[in-house]
């Protein structure tokens, strides 16, 4: 008789294997494949995080798998990485090595992409010995077939998947469901040591990845276990298909992006210092937005009507603005709504007569005061004063790794974390926007100290000079934070 252990390894190996078939493995692929997927989704590893996190078994598969192929040598990681197109690597893309290529829809292309960029792959891993490169070929016998026996012994072994509980109080398993609103750009990021005064010039460092307020908090909630809808539109390009391949990577609904045909997909340069400070340049096409129409759409409407919450960026279009407040607002049980002031409309006024339907408004002191033009915001409880009075029931000035709060509820001020070692981070107010919205959603009760406690934590977990949606925490990581700094009190 076969040993069990040996069985469950084979059944999983082969169904890792088919599903590298088309696309590669996603919650989608799952939730829909004609495969019998029952034996990965039993799996114990599976199970626990899906437990611990309340996501479905089949959105827990990927996060488990992408963890455990890190652990494999750099073959077999390569190997499984890019079969069942995991994008191990977006999160630090090596120099001359083309993702859309190596993770491309097709397998075929994904495996001749690995063999012909064999030995530079191999480095980008700092492997210590790379064997000879295979053919196409050659790829699919033994290589493939050792780099999937390791990873399937990995999953079928006895669970040790880091996925702790959080923190805090009892909450419930289902996670929320989240619909963000908001834009989607290719960002340009130049890593600078100042910003060079006028007529002279400072060495840099660039780097280009998938961001937007939009997709930096639709990331954000996804890594914190949120079910994540994301309504948004890219142009019909490469940069609009690497969004979409990140996102898919990142487990999040794409099916409500609106792709445009014949635009290019917007632009933001992004320039950060080494304190983490960062000035942006946003290069906006009008073509390449969401219209009125778009949300009448039944699937798009759904998502709006159908979420526990909707968090809006007030960089939309004000027809689009009107039409989601104006829809959240004939609903007899409506969704929370947050909104990130983002730049708002040049006139923003306009926006007031939204403000009354407003749950939680976020934003540094800079970006909130810009929503009332007539008034100099002194500080943030004076900001925070300003917009209670136009409707908001609750207002976070979030800016320098600290939180100000005010609401009829309570007032609030937490203090910047000693574990804060930079002065601001690009992702800080998409971390603390998804982070809130978390603590919202699982507790199901109004935000209290330590929820913004939370929330401020998961700003400081961003702390890096790398790519902002890359740089949004999981809830441990958030979790060792608060942790450490109630032991230093």
């Amino acid at each position: 008789m076969a040993d069990p252990d040996t069985t469950a390894m084979v059944a999983v190996r082969n169904i890792l294997t088919r599903l590298c078939k088309r696309s590669g493995l996603s919650p989608e692929r799952l939730r829909t494949t004609e495969i019998d997927v029952n034996p990965l989704l039993e799996l114990p590893t599976i199970r626990r995080h899906a437990q611990h996190t309340g996501l479905p078994p089949h959105q827990a598969v990927l996060p488990v798998i992408r963890n455990l192929a890190r652990q494999l040598p750099p073959t077999h990681q390569l190997i499984t990485d890019a079969e069942l197109s995991l994008g191990l690597l977006r999160d630090n893309p090596p120099d001359g090595i083309d993702l859309n290529r190596l993770y491309a829809h097709d397998l075929g292309e994904r495996r001749e992409y690995l063999t012909t960029h064999w030995h530079p792959l191999h480095e980008a891993l700092h492997a210590d010995h790379i064997p000879a490169a295979p053919t196409v070929r050659s790829l699919r016998a033994t290589p493939e077939r050792r780099a999937f026996t390791a990873l399937a012994a990995l999953l079928t072994s006895p669970p040790t998947y880091n996925a702790t509980p959080r923190l805090g109080e009892t909450i419930h398993t289902s996670p929320g469901t989240l619909t963000v609103i908001g834009d989607a750009v290719i960002d340009h990021i130049y890593r600078v040591d100042h910003i060079p005064p006028h007529g002279t010039s400072t060495p840099g460092r660039f780097v280009q990845h998938p961001g937007g307020k939009g997709l930096n908090r639709a990331v954000a909630a996804a890594r914190l276990g949120l079910d994540v809808r994301f309504v948004t539109a890219v142009g019909d390009d490469d940069n609009g298909h690497r969004i979409l391949d990140y996102l898919h990577s990142e487990n999040i609904d794409t099916r409500l992006i609106k792709i445009i045909p014949h635009t290019t997909t917007p632009v933001t340069a992004v320039i950060v210092t080494p304190t983490g400070e960062s000035s942006a340049i946003s290069c906006k096409d009008d073509r390449v937005q969401l219209h009125e129409h778009d949300l009448t759409d039944p699937d798009i409407h759904s998502a709006i009507t159908d979420t526990d919450a909707v968090l809006l960026t007030f960089e939309q279009p004000p027809a689009v603005i009107d039409t989601t407040m104006y829809t959240i607002r004939g609903l007899p049980q409506r969704p929370l709504v947050l909104v990130h002031t983002a730049p708002p409309v040049s006139a923003p006024q306009y926006l007031y007569k939204h403000l009354g339907i407003v749950d939680y408004m976020m934003g540094s002191t800079r970006e909130l005061d810009l929503m009332v033009p007539e008034v100099a915001a002194t500080s943030g409880p004076h900001i925070a004063q300003q917009l209670r009075i136009l409707g908001v029931r609750t207002v976070c000035v979030i800016e320098g790794f600290a939180c100000t709060a005010r609401s009829d509820r309570l007032d609030v001020d937490i203090p910047r974390y000693n574990d804060a070692v930079l002065s601001d981070s690009p992702g800080a107010g998409a971390a603390f926007s998804a982070a809130l919205a978390y603590r919202l959603l699982t507790t199901r009760r109004p935000a209290d100290e330590k929820d913004y406690a939370w929330a401020t934590a998961a700003m400081v977990a961003t702390q890096s000079f790398g790519d902002v949606p890359n740089a949004m925490p999981l809830a441990t990581d958030i979790d060792r934070i608060v942790t450490l700094a109630s032991q230093q009190q």
